[in-house]
């Protein structure tokens, strides 16, 4: 398999028909994987999944019982993945699940030592300058370039995956896998992805300013916790 892509689901349900229905081209390649993984989803997703995976060919899911973060489903998905080239995506729609056929592109181009992001135009004004400011705090902190580092889709070779350890269980997983391209040395190329408006439902995290303080505690905590673990 050449690559496999995987989306974490949580309470996701109304947004599944519509997701299946954007993977259908990309799950035509037989070179290609897509694995929903329902992190303890309590809404329908189960039965919605039962019903419509069967007609969707390269897709298949995998079920976390209890919901432990979005990184943890992100990594059960990532473990269960078969592909040469791994990574992941949101099943909220913000971002089309085609837009990984432009990062294999880029694979294709420069080899499997490289590091694929997207870069997200489209955005309300605010949310850019939030993210310009964490971009900046990040760089800063972490003496290296660190932009817009929830873009998706993320993308990536196995081999660089199986040298992970200790990776978060929460949002803090895109900051990791981002550090850790740059601290291995790999090329990271970014390619722009339109980020549009949710089909269904609301954010798991950016739903207020007091959501969004609570982000930058954890993410502040675990990039001080990056940086102490390269001290001597």
């Amino acid at each position: 398999m050449r690559f496999s892509l995987v989306i974490p689901c949580y309470n996701e349900a109304a947004n599944l028909p519509l997701l299946l229905k954007r993977c259908f081209p990309l799950a035509l390649r037989d070179d290609v994987e897509i694995i929903l993984v329902d992190n303890g989803s309590t809404d329908d997703s189960p039965q919605v999944l039962a019903t419509l995976l069967p007609t969707c060919p390269g897709c298949r899911s995998i079920r976390v019982d209890v919901n432990q973060g979005y990184g943890y489903g992100i990594l059960a998905g990532l473990a269960a993945a078969t592909g040469e080239i791994v990574g992941w995506t949101h099943a909220d729609l913000q971002t089309d699940p085609q837009d990984a056929l432009h990062g294999l592109a880029l694979f294709e181009r420069h080899g499997d030592g490289i590091f694929v992001k997207g870069r997200r135009y489209g955005r309300p004004l605010a949310d850019v300058l939030f993210t310009a400011g964490m971009s900046a705090f990040e760089t800063l902190l972490l003496a290296t370039p660190l932009w817009d580092i929830n873009a998706q889709p993320t993308m990536f070779s196995r081999r660089f995956f199986d040298t992970w350890r200790n990776a978060p269980h929460d949002f803090s997983l895109d900051l990791y896998a981002y550090y850790q391209a740059r601290r291995a040395g790999l090329a990271v190329h970014r390619f722009p992805v339109r980020f549009g408006e949710r089909a269904h439902g609301v954010s798991h995290w950016n739903v207020n300013w007091a959501a969004k303080r609570k982000f930058i505690r954890r993410t502040v905590d675990f990039s001080l916790q990056l940086k102490n673990s390269l001290k001597p």
